[in-house]
């Protein structure tokens, strides 16, 4: 299956917000099937449609164990509805946010309403890591990444690192 390119920090488009997606059919089914090959290939946990330069409203992710096998998850126009308590994501990454983690302020609990990829209606409590990858992922949707929820200098000292290996290249 194809990879797609993951864009990485500073790309412009990761800023943008995305739109809904109107219509599920087979082109879009090749897409999430793009999306996830590119998910286990980097490796990562989680994947939205704004990091592979689609302006559109989706993500998937997967936190099974690798020995466990896939457990493929695809959120279509996702809403975080209700969220309770706090939950400091430890050490979060980003496959669009490369060499850099940080611990993250999050809400422990959520309560999501989207469609599958077959236009299915979901609606579930998430808690715990899967809430955490579901928020991260929901962020890009909104043109958000994880280095806007850290501290401003942590966030510089990142920003000048990247700025200056971009020089160097």
């Amino acid at each position: 299956m194809t990879v797609l390119d993951i864009l990485t920090y500073p790309d412009k488009f990761l800023k943008q917000k995305t739109v809904p997606i109107e219509n599920i059919d087979g082109a879009f089914q090749e897409v999430i099937e793009k999306m996830a090959s590119t998910m286990y290939a980097a490796p990562g946990i989680g994947l939205a449609a704004p990091q592979v330069g689609i302006g559109r409203s989706f993500l998937v992710y997967d936190i099974a164990n690798q020995e466990d096998g896939h457990d493929l998850h695809v959120l279509v126009n996702p809403r975080i509805i209700e969220q309770a308590g706090e939950i400091i994501s430890e050490n979060e990454g980003c496959l669009s946010v490369p060499d850099f983690r940080a611990d993250v302020k999050r809400a422990e609990q959520i309560l999501v309403e989207a469609v599958d990829r077959d236009g299915n209606p979901l609606r579930f409590e998430a808690i715990g890591m899967r809430a955490v990858v579901i928020q991260h992922e929901m962020d890009h949707l909104d043109g958000t990444l994880f280095i806007d929820r850290i501290s401003a200098l942590k966030r510089q000292m990142y920003k000048r690192r990247v700025m200056k290996e971009l020089k160097q290249r």
